[in-house]
């Protein structure tokens, strides 16, 4: 099992990702988030097929879900990001790093 937390930005929402694998493809998510949109999401992401999913990219299921459902939400969120890199990481297809977006006003 992975555990991810995305402190999302300024609006100051917090998420919690949990993504599972019994068998390194096939994947579960389990999310809480203080965001209602993301929360609202976490119930409806079904299990995807990771190698599927990395080789599809923006256009494959995980995606569309995520399209679908967070609409009205921030184009910047943080958080489908990382519900993707937590699936990449609970089917072993890359190893846990964290992501690092750090903004300054110059």
């Amino acid at each position: 099992m992975v555990k991810t937390k995305v402190e999302a930005g300024i609006c100051g929402f917090v998420t919690e990702i949990e993504a599972m694998s019994d068998d390194e493809q096939n994947v579960s998510f389990k999310i809480k988030s203080d965001c209602e949109k993301i929360q609202s999401l976490g119930g409806k992401i079904p299990k995807v097929d990771a190698y599927s999913e990395i080789s599809t990219g923006f256009e494959g299921g995980l995606y569309k879900v995520i399209r679908a459902k967070l609409r009205g939400c921030c184009s910047g969120c943080a958080v489908p990001v990382g519900i993707f890199k937590s699936m990449q990481v609970a089917a072993m297809l890359a190893l846990p790093k964290d992501i690092v977006i750090k903004i300054e006003k110059v």
